[in-house]
């Protein structure tokens, strides 16, 4: 089978192997080629070492992003392009990386070091594609299998645990058994990996195509780098409006949402504090009053842990406390929430409330038709420019101090106006909130 390469990967392939070099590129690109994918970027593997594809590749710019490691970036119009010396890994003593490397001019050893068989396999138009490890046959299964052992692998990067499952998600494959049982015995290594590392690649789980079955069947590693959740495995909520237990509604609604990354993140967290928030009424009935608020609290120390940005934190705790309130299809309800909430904030909730009524009984499927009306009303308020913030006012603070306003009053009589314009009660004409502003101003 041949496999398309830019011709500018293809020119540095050529340049290598003028030079009398072996070269190939190797792991995703390979991998997504395989399956019908375009990649996203190429790795090129070589015998040469790192001083040679410096000197091969003179004509280029090249960084010395890992040449430890032997890694060279080379910049090929306008692609950054990461070519590697065959390598074999020394010992690893901190579940992250090899203590050391020895170069090789062995393909077959540098295939060997590689996590997953479908990441290691190379391919050139002269030999095609070499698979020694059998990540064609993997592939066609759609299964996740180590390179060799997997205790092992696991020991090496404690990283590729995640890896596994983000690649499953993405893929929608499944790790095989040896795979999976390993990733479930050395769970526990992940605590010796930076929180930046695991977020990456929770990230990665989650806006997957396929990450239900993933937080379901593996909600013992989830649990190791988010405890917080250990509680609502298996919680039954004993309400007429749930089929599941909250991890497994968790799991269902975050796969049944867009595919955003706050989105997906809100919903991973968004019934978080239900067991501690959970009270029964007189028939039995589950009931979890404040967990929503309870939530944000939990979430925001969750993702601090894993140092999220602020701003990622703000958002998802935004969706987090309204997840909860009521569709209703009223533009003045609409005009309200993109007030408060703004544009991209707005349609972020909906895709949160859309994807947890989702994972709830069919009767709550009705809300998701609520939630696209209005955001297609959304679109029109937006699309006619109609007012929802201070700034869209025909008035500005200067005429309210001009009408006798001072200080904070200024600003209150600004946010007075715009409600009143929200909620249709005058116009947005300039004649009149004058009017209306003085009405204030003398109350």
């Amino acid at each position: 089978m041949d496999i398309y390469i830019p011709k500018n990967i293809e020119r540095v392939i050529r340049v290598i192997e003028d030079g009398g070099y072996e070269a190939y590129i190797v792991g995703g690109c390979v991998r997504d080629s395989l399956l019908g994918k375009e990649p996203k970027d190429y790795d090129i593997a070589t015998s040469a070492s790192p001083e040679k594809i410096k000197e091969l590749l003179g004509e280029y710019h090249t960084i010395d992003t890992g040449i430890q490691y032997g890694t060279i970036t080379v910049v090929s119009e306008d692609d950054y392009v990461e070519v590697t010396t065959f390598r074999v890994d020394g010992e690893y003593n901190d579940n992250r990386r090899p203590d050391n490397v020895m170069f090789s001019d062995d393909l077959i050893q540098d295939l060997a070091r590689r996590d997953f068989t479908v990441n290691a396999m190379a391919y050139n138009h002269r030999t095609g594609i070499i698979d020694k490890y059998g990540g064609q046959k993997d592939l066609f299964m759609r299964k996740i299998r180590c390179v060799g052992n997997p205790i092992i692998r696991f020991n090496e990067d404690a990283l590729r645990i995640m890896r596994a499952l983000r690649f499953a998600s993405q893929l929608n494959f499944e790790p095989e058994v040896s795979t999976a049982q390993a990733i479930h015995k050395c769970k526990n290594l992940l605590k010796n990996v930076a929180s930046e590392r695991i977020a990456k690649e929770l990230d990665g789980i989650l806006v997957g195509d396929a990450p239900a079955n993933v937080l379901t069947d593996y909600s013992d590693v989830i649990s190791v780098i988010i405890p917080e959740v250990r509680r609502c495995i298996g919680f039954n909520q004993h309400s007429r409006h749930q089929i599941y237990d909250i991890w497994t509604h968790t799991a269902i609604a975050v796969e049944n949402s867009d595919n955003i990354r706050e989105v997906r993140l809100a919903l991973l967290l968004h019934d978080i504090a239900k067991p501690d928030c959970c009270c029964f009424d007189d028939e039995g009935n589950g009931h979890f009053p404040g967990h929503e608020r309870a939530g944000v609290e939990i979430a925001e120390r969750v993702l601090q842990r894993l140092h999220y940005s602020s701003e990622v934190i703000s958002c998802v705790s935004t969706l987090i406390k309204y997840h909860y309130v009521t569709p209703v299809d009223d533009r003045i309800v609409v005009k309200q929430l993109l007030s408060k909430l703004g544009k991209d904030c707005f349609f972020k909730l909906t895709a949160v409330i859309k994807g947890d009524s989702r994972a709830m009984q069919s009767f709550c499927f009705e809300r998701v038709q609520i939630l696209e009306s209005m955001e297609k009303k959304a679109n029109e308020i937006i699309n006619n420019k109609e007012c929802i913030n201070v700034s869209q006012l025909l008035i500005n603070g200067y005429d309210i101090i001009m009408l006798g306003a001072e200080g904070p009053k200024v600003g209150d009589v600004l946010n007075a106006l715009l409600s009143a314009v929200i909620d249709e009660k005058i116009p947005n004409e300039r004649e009149r909130l004058l009017d209306y502003a003085k009405e204030i101003i003398m109350l």
